[in-house]
């Protein structure tokens, strides 16, 4: 069976290529500051760029008093200086309101600006945990619902035909290592993260164990949410590991592990229940959808 899995997970992995997250995370972002004063400035840049910092980040920034700075990808202003049209506003006293707003309207840049800005890393390492796993959730619930082709639609990758669902779930675990890796300005790839993919593969067995015993207990259609609780779980708490690894060096030990997992678990059963409370709304709508009837029906009666 472990052989079985492991292949299974090696063919499904031609599916999953890594340069994709290169590309989004290597997109140069250039930064406009616009202050009222010079300590200002200085404030600025020391917040997005802390000591230390690679100087690439650095150099992705420009002083709106210099003409050459040219187009910029964002603009962002302090509380006392007039705010352009577009613009972000900086309050030195609510910055993550800075970073939550850019993230907002820029999802499409928060890989290049977590690579590049290191103050945006853990808004962003946060989302990417919150989204696969939720996916990976989806996943376990969708492929046990009718009505709903089997969780294909919640994945961003292709997922081959005839896989189990430990295979995809492992392997949207391995593409979160990715995308974490990439988001802490770390090397990404097959070789460069051995280690970590390696790790997933192994936890996959604990977890599939986890989840038959919950599932087995329970009356049958009422392991959903507890299957979907545990992919969320196990999701959730790889991530947070390799959080730890890419920011400290480490990643987590057994214990920590252990800690983590009451939380990950209230995690899940929560966004378990809101896909389930979902689900529930979309087969009333479809039962009290009246019976739309085809134009060319109508048109062969009448003429019979």
């Amino acid at each position: 069976m472990a052989k079985s899995l492991i292949g299974e997970i090696r063919r499904s992995l031609t599916e999953l290529d890594p340069r994709e997250v290169i590309d989004a995370s290597h997109r140069p972002i250039r930064v406009r500051l616009k202050a009222s004063s010079e300590p200002m400035y200085a404030f600025l840049e020391r917040f997005l760029v802390p000591a230390g910092s690679a100087d690439a980040s650095a150099s992705m920034l420009f002083r709106d008093v210099h003409p050459e700075a040219g187009s910029a990808d964002l603009t962002i202003v302090d509380t006392q200086s007039a705010v352009p049209r577009g613009a972000f506003v900086f309050d030195p006293d609510e910055p993550e309101t800075l970073i939550r707003d850019i993230l907002a309207e820029h999802e499409d840049l928060g890989m290049a600006l977590a690579r590049t800005f290191p103050v945006f890393r853990t808004a962003v390492s946060e989302k990417i945990r919150h989204s696969v796993s939720k996916e990976n959730a989806m996943f376990a619930a969708a492929t046990a619902l009718p009505n709903i082709v089997p969780g294909f639609a919640f994945l961003p990758w292709a997922v081959p035909e005839a896989v189990s669902d430990t295979t995809v779930l492992t392997v949207n675990q391995i593409r979160m290592a990715f995308l974490l890796a990439a988001a802490n300005g770390k090397a990404i790839g097959y070789k460069e993260q051995k280690a970590e993919i390696a790790g997933i593969i192994a936890g996959a067995f604990g977890w599939r164990m986890i989840a038959r015993e919950l599932v087995g207990k329970l009356p049958l259609g009422a392991g959903i949410v507890p299957k979907a609780a545990v992919a969320y779980a196990a999701t959730w708490v790889e991530g947070k590991s390799l959080e730890q690894l890419y920011t400290y060096g480490s990643g987590f030990s057994r214990k920590q592990r252990a800690e983590a997992k009451g939380e990950a678990m209230s995690r899940g059963r929560t966004a378990a229940a809101a896909f389930m409370d979902a689900y529930r709304t979309k087969l009333e709508k479809m039962k009290y959808q009246p019976a739309t009837v085809s134009p060319v029906a109508v048109s062969k009666g009448r003429e019979s």
